[in-house]
């Protein structure tokens, strides 16, 4: 007789499990159309987030609150919204035309509002990543408000703390604290937070604002404030998702509209049926890498270009930066800001009407037909198949677009190296359902070697969201046969939109060029580098100028 065999899963295959489980019940919950976070609606979410132990999340399986995960996930939702028992998920249905002010996380483009003092409505007009997204983070904000409760409720009764009475006093007083003041509530708020005065201190100011610089004290308060409510009156939070959302969701009503938008535009201006070439990027890079040295160089003398790209990178560069634009428009540029909802801005760039003279691209050679540059902002997760699958169809189902090639230069998360360094993909794998999109890219490693950027080119994952990645998931991707150098989150999600139009769908070239470059924002496997550890400052500044110029010398035919 066989001795049976004892089997277990490693964490990479726990975490594997539990981040499809999220995906799942976010998907059964919207459905549903409502649930209670810390009820037994959330508890599968709460248990598989607590399973997963996020990078991002720190220490959430711990009895301290974690600090840095909650100042990442705060700059990315409503101010106000930790005061909000009730928060609605719905679509744009036309609260900007209200009232209400729209309120929009520093972090994360969404329009919020807050309808009154218990319920917080968050538009949601970028798909199906933008809920998981919010999701996630509303999980974990709960789960360490319960920690504060943990800490300071006494009794069933709901007797508390003294400390939590000496933060209530301090919250309360609706004027800035002084010196002595704020050491004294920040003295009692990390005996509440099971952290060090210290600790407390270094974060504090991160969270506060010119009108609020007392913010995180009151993060604090009424995270705990609802938290022991939950628990003592039982007035449990409540996530709902609007009936319009839950209509129009997956539908590409924003993406059709947006893409619309753009032909319209190149059909008033004779550019359909032109060579066009899509590039993904900030609305800054392609614009600066080719107007702005000609433009800057006598304010800037004998600088470097990257020097240059640096001071229009700074905060409060306006006057130079408008500078530039102006030339820009008056050389061939149309900006389109986004109507649409799906809050991505585009430019048009013409280059029949560019002086290449005046430029940094003086050897351009675009030959007769001289082709039509279409930027368009950073897409959101599973918003870039919407995007680009609309945006490659045929204008009024009959006119077919001369898309000769589609570019993405983004940020990721790197798995060896650092901040900066640049990520050259030749495959996109898909986190959960290893779904893989081969390609070949026009962009290789070597190609920017020499720049004192290291460089490394494989295969990639698209995940589901940032807030969802754990250290062993991510060692099994890099270290196993998978070979994965990086992880980002619309890859996948472009390169099936553009197959589908090329390949099956026959509405762009069949032989359509495409071009993946990223560059590192973090690298989740080292401790201080992951995205909860701060932005990138002017380490990006270089990487993505010179994607950008690369990308932009093979439209240019610049030898």
């Amino acid at each position: 007789m066989k001795d049976t065999k004892h089997i277990s899963r490693s964490r990479a295959q726990e975490s594997s499990a539990a981040i499809e489980k999220m995906y799942i019940t976010m998907r059964h919950l919207f459905n549903r159309g409502f649930y209670k976070p810390m009820g037994i609606s959330g508890d599968t979410l709460r248990e598989a987030l607590l399973a997963l132990r996020p990078e991002i999340y720190g220490n959430i399986a711990e009895e301290k609150v974690e600090l840095n995960g909650l100042l990442y996930v705060i700059e990315r939702l409503p101010v106000g919204i930790e005061e909000c028992r009730f928060i609605n998920l719905t679509s744009d249905e036309g609260y900007s035309k209200s009232h209400f002010q729209a309120i929009v996380p520093p972090k994360r483009r969404r329009n919020c509002y807050r309808i009154d003092e218990e319920q917080m409505n968050v538009e949601i007009t970028r798909g199906r990543s933008d809920i998981y997204d919010i999701l996630t983070h509303l999980t974990f904000i709960f789960i360490e408000s319960h920690k504060i409760r943990n800490r300071v409720l006494l009794d069933d009764a709901g007797e508390v703390s003294r400390d939590w009475f000496k933060l209530e006093q301090a919250v309360s007083q609706n004027k800035k604290l002084t010196l002595v003041e704020k050491e004294k509530a920040i003295s009692h708020a990390s005996n509440i937070l099971g952290r060090t005065f210290e600790e407390v201190l270094e974060i504090y100011d991160a969270f506060g604002s010119v009108t609020s610089p007392d913010r995180f004290l009151h993060v604090i308060f009424w995270l705990g404030k609802l938290a022991i409510e939950e628990v003592v009156d039982n007035n449990k939070r409540t996530i709902t998702f609007s009936p319009i959302l839950r209509e129009r969701l997956g539908h590409h009503i924003h993406g059709e509209i947006w893409a619309t938008n753009i032909k319209e535009v190149l059909k008033e201006n004779q550019l359909l049926d032109r060579p066009i070439h899509v590039i993904s990027a900030n609305m800054h890079s392609v614009m600066n890498s080719i107007f702005a040295t000609p433009v800057l160089k006598t304010k800037f003398k004998d600088k470097s270009d990257f020097f240059i790209y640096e001071e229009l990178s700074k905060s409060g560069a306006n006057e130079v930066r408008n500078l530039v634009e102006e030339s820009a428009l008056k050389y061939g540029m149309i900006s389109l800001p986004d109507t649409s909802g799906t809050n991505i801005d585009v430019q048009i760039f013409d280059t029949a009407k560019i002086d290449w003279a005046k430029t940094s691209f003086p050897k351009a050679n675009t030959g007769a037909k001289k082709p039509v540059i279409i930027v368009m902002d950073y897409a959101f997760g599973e918003q870039a198949y919407e995007t680009i699958d609309e945006l490659l169809k045929p204008y009024k189902k009959e006119t077919l677009l001369n898309v000769e090639s589609v570019s993405i230069m983004g940020k990721a998360g790197i798995l060896e190296g650092g901040k900066g360094d640049i990520m050259i993909p030749n495959a996109h794998i898909n986190e959960g359902t290893a779904d893989n999109y081969f390609f070949h890219n026009e962009l290789s490693a070597e190609m920017f070697e020499g720049n004192d950027i290291a460089v490394f080119a494989g295969p990639m994952v698209t995940v589901l969201g940032t807030s969802l990645q754990n250290r062993d998931l991510l060692k099994f991707f890099h270290e196993s046969t998978w070979g994965v150098i990086g992880l980002e989150m619309e890859g996948s999600y472009y390169q099936k939109a553009i197959q589908s139009a090329s390949k099956i769908r026959k509405s762009v070239p069949l032989d359509i060029k495409v071009r993946y470059a990223y560059y590192a924002s973090d690298n989740p496997l080292e401790t201080g580098s992951t995205l909860a550890s701060g932005g990138l400052g002017t380490t990006g500044v270089k990487p993505t100028y010179l994607i950008t110029i690369k990308i932009l010398e093979q439209i240019f035919n610049v030898k």
